[in-house]
Order: structure tokens, then sequence, then C-alpha cells
């Protein structure tokens, strides 16, 4: 039963802590600056950092538009499945997108890895926690792991996603080792829906190049789609190193 009294808590992908280091290291130049004045543009820099980041913030949480929801939800919108199953969801942060799954597919049980810690606010019992408000806790469950070395056999889950993940693993250089892993662990003829930025060539190469390896790892059927300029994405959040350089890899193994 879920808990109507509680909000579930996501987290943000634009954390405090990184807000916090772009303000220290600001104070910092500022303090210099007072000594030389050539320290001036580097307290601009970061104070026109936490600005940007601060916007970013608020534009990625409920309050101001749910970006993080809705890009979330271009995941969830290319699953090609029954939902009788089992899910995993690969570096699943807070939860949402595992609670996700178990609201859109009542007959599936979800599993949520992550590795947590970093400078992001999400953890295991937060994941609980949320799983335990949104009333799916009995269909879920979350496990510490890292997305290169998955502790399931081959073949194990109907349905593999992952979102705005596999460019943070940092266990493998090549980051199609990790989309790999996570292919491992389909069973042949089950359906994958990867979202990462995976036009920045400089960790994927060409786009057709990395649809090209990902169709060599053995699976049935792959495309590719452009989110990063998905009309409700404000032109300000299409920079690359923020959302600008999403992509979905999705097919069928």
């Amino acid at each position: 039963m879920a808990d109507r009294h509680r909000e579930p808590d996501y987290g943000n992908w634009v954390s405090l802590r990184l807000i916090a280091l772009n303000a220290a290291a600001a104070s910092l130049f500022l303090g210099l600056a007072l000594l030389w004045a050539g320290f001036l543009a580097g307290v601009a820099l970061f104070l026109l950092a936490c600005g940007y980041f601060v916007y970013a913030r608020r534009r990625f949480s409920p309050r101001g538009g749910d970006l993080e929801g809705r890009i979330r939800r271009l995941v969830v919108e290319r699953v090609e499945w029954s939902g009788e199953g089992d899910a995993l969801d690969v570096g699943c942060g807070n939860g949402a997108l595992v609670i996700a799954f178990a609201h859109r597919f009542p007959r599936a049980h979800v599993t949520g890895i992550d590795f947590w810690g970093g400078l992001w606010e999400y953890s295991q019992r937060v994941c609980e926690s949320n799983a335990r408000i949104e009333g799916v806790a009995a269909r879920v469950d979350f496990r510490r792991a890292s997305a290169a070395r998955l502790p399931f056999p081959d073949g194990t889950f109907d349905v593999v996603v992952s979102n705005l993940v596999f460019h943070e693993v940092r266990d493998v250089t090549d980051k199609t080792l990790a989309i790999a892993e996570a292919l491992r662990v389909l069973r042949p003829g089950g359906c994958f829906v990867f979202q990462d930025l995976f036009k920045l060539k400089r960790l994927y190469g060409p786009v057709e190049d990395l649809v090209a390896r990902v169709r060599a790892l053995g699976v049935a059927r792959v495309e590719f789609a452009d989110t990063g300029t998905s009309p409700f994405i404000p032109a300000a959040l299409r920079l690359p190193f923020m959302v600008g350089a999403l992509g979905i890899i999705h097919g069928v193994k």
C-alpha cells in the first residue's frame, strides 16, 4: 500500500554537492582576487557555473518542469514488452525508473542496481523508502553493484533498461563494455532500452559506429533515437555536457 502522507525523494541530476563545489571554488578565487586582479576572471567563471547549475537543478525538479521525469519517460515509452517477467534498471539512482516500471507493468518484478555514493544524493535506503511510499515495495528490489560487473547469470532478465548511467561507469574506460554487460544478463528475445550521452564522440565515437558495435554483440535488432533534441528540453540545457548529447539505443536481443 502506498504511503499517501509522504513524498518520494528521487533526488536531482544536479546535486547540491556539485553546486557547493563551484561556490567554494568561486570563494577561493574571490579571495585570491583581492591579492591579484587577474583572478577576477576565475571568480566570474565559477559564479556563472553556479548560476547555470542552480538553473538546471530547478528545471530538472518536479516544481521546475520535471525534466528528469520527462526524460525518464522516453525510456519507458520505448519498451516493447508484455509486462510479465523480470526487468533490470542499470544505475537506478533513487529508484525513479524502477518505480515507474513497477507502475507501468503491474505483473513484473523490477530490480535496480547502483554503486551509489559520489556527487549524487542517492542511496539504497532512499530507494527502498521510495518504493514503500509508492506502494510497489513487494515487486521491486535494489542491490549495490557495479554496472561493469552485474551479479546475475546470463539471460536473467526479460527487459534491461538504463538512463544516463554508462558514461559514469568508472570501472571501464571503454563504455561499450558496460553496454555489453547489460546485454549479457538479457535473455535472447528480450528488450533493451539504454539512454545516455551517446552523441559524445569522445566517449562513444560516431553514433553509426556505436550502433554497429552493439549489433556485433549479438543482438537481433538495434536502433538509435536522438532524444537530446526533444522539444521539451530548453535550449540552455541542450549543451553536450548537460543533456544535449542524449540518445537512446534500443532493440531486441
